[in-house]
This record gives C-alpha cells, sequence and structure tokens, in this order.
C-alpha cells in the first residue's frame, strides 16, 4: 500500500510516501520538507496566518517534487494521510483539504492523523523496530510526554508537562540571552563550547515522586544568572551548558522513574529535541544500565515531517480504519482517545 502522508501542523510542510510492501526504511519512497524559519524569524515566533498562507504556496508543489522522487505517479497512490491535529488551526486545515480534496478525485481512502501518534511511531521506521509494550518520551516544543504504549493505538499518559515544553524552554531561554531565531538548536549549539560545573541549576521536580515535568521555573534561574553575569560569549555558553544539563538530567531521571513504574526496559524518544546529542548520550548509558535499549528515529525524523504522518496513516488504512469525507481538524486532541490498530 503506497500512501501519501500530508503534514501541517505548524511551520513547516511535509510531504512523504511510504509503501507498507517494504520493511521499515526500506518503505520510504520519498520525503521533503519545507520550513518556514526565515518566514518566521523577523518576527521571532511563528505568525499562525502567514503559516497557513506558506503552506498553501508550498504544498501542491512540495507533492509533485516527492512524488518525482519516489518515481511514481499520483495514480499509483492507493491512500491519502494527513495530520488532522494537534496544530495551528489554519495551517491544519490546508493540509486536511488538500488531503480530502485528493483523497475524493483519486476516489481513495484517507485518515486523519494524531500528530503526536506520529511522532511516536517514526523510530518503528528505522531498523529493529521496537515492539510494543514499551514507554516513549515525547519531546519537542509544544510537548513533554511520557507514555506508556500498551499497542499501536493505546495510549496511557504517565506524565505532562504543567508549564512550558522542553522544546519551548529552550528557544525562551536562548531568546532571553539574545540569540537568533529559532534559538533551541542555536542554544545547543552553544552548550557544546560551555564549561560543565560553571553554572548548576535545578533539576525541576526530581526532589519528589511523579512524572510531570516543569521547566518555567529552570527558565527563570537562567534569566537571573544571565542578568547577574558579565554577558561575555563564554559566560553565555556556560550558562548554556548549565541549562542544558539541566533539562537533559531532568528528563533523563523522570524516564527511568517511567520505566520503572511500567515495569519495561525499552524506551523510544521522539520530538524535535530527540535529535539533542547530549540528551540521546545521557539516554542510552541509562537503557544500557538497566539492561534495555533507547530508540530513536534518525535527526531529520525528529522534527516535523510528512514521513511520520504517512507511515502512521498508513497504519491505520490497513487495519481498515479511515475518516469520513469532511475536512476535520482537531487543534487540542487527548492521544487516549486514540483507537487501537488491529
Amino acid at each position: 500500500m503506497k500512501v501519501l502522508g500530508i503534514e501541517t501542523s505548524c511551520d513547516e510542510t511535509g510531504v512523504a510516501v511510504y509503501d507498507t510492501a517494504r520493511p521499515g526504511a526500506a518503505g520510504l519512497l520519498a520525503h521533503a520538507v519545507y520550513s518556514q524559519i526565515a518566514l518566521h524569524a523577523e518576527y521571532g515566533g511563528v505568525v499562525p496566518e502567514l503559516a497557513s498562507r506558506d503552506h498553501v504556496r508550498k504544498l501542491l508543489p512540495l507533492i509533485r517534487q516527492t512524488l518525482a522522487e519516489a518515481d511514481i505517479r499520483i495514480g499509483d497512490l492507493n491512500g491519502v494521510a494527513y495530520t488532522a491535529g494537534p496544530g495551528l488551526v489554519g495551517a491544519l486545515l490546508v493540509g486536511a483539504g488538500l488531503a480530502r480534496s485528493l483523497a475524493w478525485a483519486l476516489d481513495l481512502p484517507a485518515i486523519g492523523v494524531h500528530h503526536m501518534e506520529g511522532h511516536l511511531l517514526a523510530p518503528l521506521m528505522e531498523h529493529d523496530p521496537p515492539q510494543a509494550p514499551f514507554v516513549a518520551l515525547l519531546v519537542s516544543g509544544g510537548h513533554s510526554q511520557l507514555v506508556a504504549v500498551d499497542a499501536i493505538g493505546s495510549y496511557r499518559l504517565l506524565g505532562d508537562t504543567l508549564d512550558d515544553a522542553a522544546g519551548e524552554a529552550f528557544d525562551k531561554t536562548a531568546k532571553l540571552m539574545g540569540l537568533p531565531y529559532p534559538g533551541g538548536p542555536q542554544l545547543a549549539a552553544l552548550a557544546e563550547q560551555g564549561t560543565p560545573g560553571r553554572f548548576r541549576f535545578s533539576r525541576p521536580m526530581t526532589d519528589r515522586p511523579g512524572l510531570d515535568f516543569s521547566f518555567s521555573g529552570l527558565k527563570t534561574q537562567v534569566l537571573l544568572a544571565w542578568r547577574d553575569s558579565d554577558r561575555t560569549d563564554a559566560t553565555r555558553a556556560d550558562i548554556a551548558r548549565g541549562f542544558e544539563d539541566a533539562v537533559v538530567d531532568t528528563l533523563a531521571i523522570k524516564c527511568e522513574r517511567a520505566l520503572q513504574a511500567a515495569g519495561c526496559d525499552v524506551l523510544v524518544v521522539a520530538g524535535g529535541v530527540g535529535a539533542n546529542t547530549r540528551l540521546r548520550a545521557r539516554l542510552q548509558a541509562m537503557a544500557a544500565k538497566r539492561g534495555g535499549r533507547v530508540c530513536f528515529p534518525r535527526p531529520e525524523l525528529c522534527t516535523d515531517n510528512g514521513a511520520m504522518i504517512a507511515f502512521a496513516g498508513a497504519l491505520r488504512l490497513e487495519a481498515g480504519q479511515r475518516s469520513d469525507a469532511a475536512v476535520h481538524v482537531v487543534p487540542r486532541w487527548d492521544m487516549a482517545t486514540l483507537t487501537p490498530v488491529g
């Protein structure tokens, strides 16, 4: 089954074709992502109306490009998958409207995909994919969640963020230290030059039981340290390193607790922050110590992309699930309400 995947939940236009007849990574015939970073940089953050308009401009050319790279015609498709939520409502409607129109014109089945389920399942496209049950850490600009995955489509929320998500905290911390948009990747790169231990910040909510996260207080600690410092480039790098170490340690501590609570030794990590090299190394060391394993998608599939939507949609389409013909999106959507696959 060849499935076209369309992702337009925020500020990246993603398109991919996944073929279920080929196993794992081989099934990804082609994918392309267009980032709107340059468009939104002037404003220091995503402007929803501009994001929607840019999806309109870029989506059709990106579909044509992806089909050409996959060396298939549009008539060779067997299904269409699109992000139905969560996300910016205008951006979601662009992808959903085009996907439903295309499916109707070609008389193909279509399925609306939960954006975070797409992230969660992305590591299953890699070599030696994990088998449920496992614990998933979904960590991005909008989400920091720990999820027990009993089966594909059967999810239990173990822990959530009470305020800023980890990626959001990276971006806001970078902005307060004067780093350009998007700040998260800039801060992580700067942390590589910093001296570990010069600035030590708290590991929020690790001194008490529970699996929830909170990063707003950590952001405030960094703000105070930066204001009281000499503000040299070296100090900025040292503060960035202290901040990143605090976030990485916090995520690792909570992941280990979640594995213990779930009685599981397999951890899946997905989302944009999952590309952070220090986080990957820390979680791999933690998993190895437990005699388990941690699974990541390749870095290019950590951020928003059409491949994860094509793959997640293909699993549901093969299981006989379909969305109706209405153009329906869900800006806020609890993943626990999803139906199991199979």
